[in-house]
């Protein structure tokens, strides 16, 4: 997808905090972010996305339905979105 340097710091971010929160791959974190904005051009300097942060993205990414954005919220009943599959082409990474 397209990206300005801004949004591209911020998918780095959240990437970061997707490995931090979940304990997830760098690989998973870029093939659920790609998953999500694969068909959007994020190349405007007040793209919609940079109004939010990395936490908040990280946690709709994964999970969708966020039901408490409390960091210290009791996540272990929540169940997370599944991971692309392997043939979806949304990993352009390698684990």
């Amino acid at each position: 997808m397209p990206t300005s340097a801004e949004t591209l710091d911020l998918l780095n971010a959240i990437v970061d905090e997707m490995i931090a929160q979940f304990s997830i791959t760098r690989a998973e974190a870029v093939a659920r972010i790609n998953k999500c904005w694969h068909r959007t051009d994020l190349s405007s300097e007040d793209d919609l996305i940079l109004h939010e942060d990395e936490y908040y993205w990280a946690l709709g990414i994964y999970f969708g339905d966020v039901k408490d954005w409390s960091p210290d919220a009791d996540r272990s009943t929540w169940t997370p979105l599944p991971k692309p599959s392997r043939n979806s082409g949304y990993w352009t990474i390698e684990e």
